[in-house]
């Protein structure tokens, strides 16, 4: 993964798709939340889709983040004095953030594999994105920065009905039923036949 060398053909059209997906106006603000979130020791990447993949790939900046998002007492993840700096100890790493950050209710299908923050860096804007608009949603003081960053996830408006309100609605016929009010067959014919047009 870290030694690849520049790719060809078929594979050279995937990877330029894949980074075109990647918006760096979005990493700017990503990486001011993070900044806000984690507070200033975590220090800013250099510009660009190779300078944030730098500075998250190891898993410590991200598991620093989804920990913030929790109460001092329970934080899932143990975030290491040293960075690691074998790839199977960084991977390790960001196994725990996105453990963490399911837990936290991230969906599946929001989530980057383990092996985005080498090559899919999109994928891993759209798991951050999941994290804080999450974060913004929930609205239990843990979340840092600006509350228009992100978008609040629809929540939940249950409804309760009383007994006599549930009775009083099978009496309704719905509009998206139809109605065969004023319907006739005029002007139809049998199938197969031409409709007469006389003029």
């Amino acid at each position: 993964m870290a030694n690849k060398g520049p790719s060809y053909g078929m594979s050279r059209e995937v990877q330029s798709k894949i980074e075109k997906k990647y918006d760096e106006e979005l990493e700017e603000r990503l990486v001011e939340w993070i900044i806000v979130q984690c507070g200033p020791d975590v220090g800013r990447p250099d510009r660009g889709r190779l300078g944030f993949q730098v500075w998250l790939k190891n898993g410590v900046i991200l598991s620093k983040l989804v920990n913030s998002l929790y109460p001092d007492g329970s934080k899932p993840v143990k975030v290491p004095e040293n960075p690691p700096s074998m790839v199977f100890k960084q991977m390790e790493q960001v196994a725990q953030f996105l453990k963490a950050a399911e837990d936290y209710g991230v969906i599946k299908t929001d989530m980057f594999q383990t092996v985005d923050l080498f090559e899919d860096m999109a994928a891993v804007q759209r798991t951050l994105m999941a994290l804080g608009s999450l974060a913004v949603t929930k609205n239990d003081g843990h979340y840092r920065g600006d509350p228009n960053w992100f978008m609040k996830k629809a929540q939940e408006h249950k409804r309760e009905f009383t007994e006599s309100q549930l009775q009083e609605g099978k009496h309704v016929i719905g509009l998206q039923m139809g109605s065969n009010r004023g319907a006739s067959q005029a002007g139809m014919t049998g199938y197969g036949r031409p409709r007469q047009i006389i003029s």
